[in-house]
C-alpha cells in the first residue's frame, strides 16, 4: 500500500512539472513571437513609402526650410538609425508610452482608448449574434433536412459567404441609406446623440447586418454538417424508433455532442472576425481601431499605426492560445496526447 503510495505521488510530480514546463513553454512561446512581430511591423512601417513629417505638420511642411525640416526630424525621433529608432520605441513601449500620434497630436493611447469601446461593441455584438443565429438556422437546417428550407438555405448562405464584404456594405448603403434613408451611411452615432442607445443602434445595423451576413452561413454549416453526422448515429436511430420527438433528440441529445465541437469553433473564429469588423469599420466610417488603422496607414502616423497592429497581434496570439486551452478541456484526448498520455 506505501508503495502503491509512492508510485501515485511520483507520478503526480511528474505530471505536475510536465503541466508547468507547458505553460513556461507557452509563455515564453508568446513572448517570442510579439518580440518577432513588433521588429516586422516596426521596420514594414519605417521603410514604407510616405513623408511622416507630412502627416504631423501637414501642408506647413512645403514652405518648411531645410534647417526646419531637420529639426522637426530630431524632433519626432526620426534623425536616429532605424536600429536605435526600435529600441527606443520597444523600450517606451514596455513603460505603456506609445508616443505620439502624428495626425491627432495626442497621445496614442488616449487616441485608441477613444474609439476602442465602439470596436468591442460592434464586433462582440457580432460575434454573440452570428453564432447565436448560426445555431438556430444550423438546428433548422436539420430538423427540416432535405425539404425546401434547408436546399434554399444552403443555396442563399454559399452566395452571401462568397460576396465581399465591402462590396455588400455599398450594396447597404445604396439601398438603406441612399435610396431609402432608413438608416445613417456611417459613424457611430449623430452630433448631438452621443449617449442615444436608440441612434446608437440606428448606427449599428447596417455594419452589424454585413458582419453577420458574410460569417453567418459558414458557422451554421458546419454545425449542420456536425449534426447530421450525430443524427446517423446507433443510438439517435434507436430513440427515433422508440417515439423520442425528433426535436428532442436533436437539441438534446446530439446538440450536446456537437457542443464541444462547435465551442471549440467559436474560439478559434475570434480572430476572424475581427479582421472582418476592421474592414466594416473602413467602410462605414465607424470610428473604431479598424478605421484608425486604414486612417494611420494613410497618413503615415508611424506611431499610431504600429501600437495598432501590435495590439491586433496580442489579442490574436493570446486568444489562439486561449482557443487551444479549451480545446483540450473539451476534448481530454488532445490534452493526453499532447503530455505523452499521463494527464487524463
Amino acid at each position: 500500500m506505501i508503495r502503491n503510495l509512492q508510485k501515485r505521488n511520483e507520478r503526480g510530480y511528474i505530471q505536475l512539472q510536465r503541466v508547468g514546463a507547458y505553460l513556461i513553454k507557452n509563455f515564453i512561446g508568446i513572448v517570442v513571437s510579439i518580440f518577432l512581430l513588433s521588429i516586422v511591423i516596426f521596420f514594414m512601417a519605417r521603410v514604407a513609402p510616405g513623408d511622416p513629417l507630412k502627416a504631423y505638420y501637414g501642408e506647413q511642411v512645403e514652405r518648411m526650410t531645410v534647417e526646419e525640416k531637420e529639426r522637426a526630424i530630431e524632433r519626432l525621433g526620426l534623425n536616429e538609425p532605424l536600429l536605435t529608432q526600435y529600441m527606443i520605441w520597444l523600450k517606451n513601449s514596455i513603460q505603456g508610452d506609445f508616443g505620439i500620434s502624428f495626425q491627432y497630436k495626442q497621445p496614442v493611447s488616449h487616441v485608441i482608448s477613444n474609439v476602442i469601446g465602439n470596436t468591442i461593441l460592434l464586433g462582440g455584438t457580432a460575434y454573440m449574434l452570428t453564432f447565436l443565429l448560426a445555431l438556430v438556422f444550423g438546428i433548422l437546417c436539420v430538423y427540416y433536412e432535405q425539404s425546401l428550407f434547408d436546399r434554399l438555405m444552403c443555396k442563399i448562405g454559399t452566395v452571401f459567404t462568397c460576396i465581399p464584404s465591402f462590396w455588400l456594405a455599398l450594396l447597404l448603403i445604396l439601398i438603406f441609406s441612399v435610396n431609402m434613408k432608413i438608416f445613417p451611411s456611417g459613424g457611430a452615432y449623430t452630433i448631438g446623440k452621443e449617449r442615444s442607445i436608440g441612434d446608437t443602434i440606428k448606427h449599428l445595423v447596417l455594419p452589424l447586418s454585413v458582419l453577420i451576413i458574410e460569417h453567418l452561413w459558414y458557422y451554421a454549416y458546419l454545425l449542420r454538417n456536425r449534426l447530421i453526422e450525430e443524427t446517423r448515429k446507433d443510438y439517435v436511430i434507436f430513440a427515433l424508433s422508440k417515439g423520442v420527438p425528433k426535436w428532442k433528440v436533436l437539441c438534446v441529445h446530439c446538440l450536446k455532442s456537437a457542443m464541444p465541437s462547435y465551442l471549440s469553433l467559436m474560439a478559434v473564429s475570434v480572430p476572424h472576425i475581427l479582421g472582418g469588423t476592421y474592414i466594416v469599420e473602413s467602410v462605414f466610417s465607424y470610428p473604431g481601431l479598424g478605421r484608425l488603422c486604414f486612417e494611420s496607414a494613410k497618413y503615415h502616423d508611424y506611431n499610431l499605426l504600429m501600437t495598432l497592429a501590435m495590439l491586433t497581434a496580442v489579442f490574436v496570439v493570446i486568444t489562439s492560445m486561449l482557443a487551444r486551452q479549451l480545446s483540450e478541456v473539451l476534448d481530454p484526448s488532445m490534452r493526453r496526447e499532447r503530455l505523452g498520455g499521463q494527464i487524463a
